[in-house]
């Protein structure tokens, strides 16, 4: 019954889509173009992952319907420019899920999830045309962290990847390195360079702990909000007035810090 239902709903908000889009429908909606939606589902998928990262239920569903929406909006999109339709874009994804889960679906057997994602980066690789690279896969308007970790992610797929995290982190060691001796030279470019090659060797360390580096780095970063807004309230305009150079300040700041960061810690739940 619910499947049924879930299929009258699509089909009515797929409607509802091209009644927008219709001669009687919205001016701002049919005018809209693939280009022109292309920031609008970008910033619904960003919407639905902070909904994700506060945990909030009722947030996410309307969240989810909001980027649902834009999917079928640019499927409608599609449809009118070309022969794709809501229905082969199903059925393509159908499709690929079946083939790329064996170990669901056929006789493969695979025994834990590590083995799943790089027998999936595996099949994914052997699919594509060998006039295209395996790590075309991973779009270039992605956040810079997260590429290069699914970069890392289809690179160890076909095996070309660090034994286990003690490597990585030698390897994140020696790029620290570097950057030190890049720092000493002097040369901003070859500074930037190093610094980007830290980075990447911490995503990599990060895919080997099962660590989301770009949620990580979420994460800290709203506890830095916290803890600062903490010391924006604690410190009025003391934070303003102070002269920003001298130790006076920078002890009341740090003491403020540690005050936003024990209050951190006696809120916690798991505490």
């Amino acid at each position: 019954m619910t499947d049924q239902r879930d299929s009258r709903d699509l089909d009515e908000l797929l409607s509802l889509v091209r009644r927008l889009r219709g001669p009687d429908g919205c001016p701002w909606d049919q005018e809209q173009t693939l280009q022109s939606v292309r920031a609008h589902i970008l910033e619904e998928a960003h919407e639905v992952a902070a909904a994700i990262d506060d945990e909030n239920v009722e947030d996410l569903a309307d969240e989810l319907g909001d980027l649902l929406f834009q999917v079928c909006f640019v499927a409608e999109l599609a449809r009118e420019k070309t022969s794709i339709s809501m229905s082969s874009i199903l059925q393509r994804i159908i499709d690929k899920m079946v083939e790329r889960h064996p170990h669901v679906f056929g006789d493969e057997d695979l025994g834990d999830s590590q083995s799943v994602s790089r027998a999936w980066e595996r099949r994914k690789a052997s699919a594509l045309p060998r006039e295209r690279s395996l790590l075309d896969g991973v779009p270039a308007s992605i956040p810079a962290l997260l590429g290069a970790y699914r970069v890392g992610q289809k690179a160890a797929g076909v095996g070309f990847d660090w034994r286990n995290a003690d490597e990585v982190r030698a390897k994140a060691v020696e790029e620290l390195q570097e950057l030190d001796e890049a720092i000493s030279g002097g040369d901003h470019q070859e500074i930037e360079s190093e610094v980007g090659d830290l980075l990447f060797a911490v995503a990599s360390w990060a895919r080997h702990l099962s660590v989301d580096p770009e949620r990580a780095l979420a994460g800290s970063s709203l506890r830095f909000r916290s803890r600062f807004r903490h010391i924006e309230v604690s410190m009025g305009d003391e934070l303003f007035l102070g002269d920003a150079n001298s130790d006076a300040h920078r002890e009341r700041l740090e003491e403020s810090w540690a005050q936003a960061k024990e209050l951190e810690r006696n809120s916690d739940p798991a505490d």
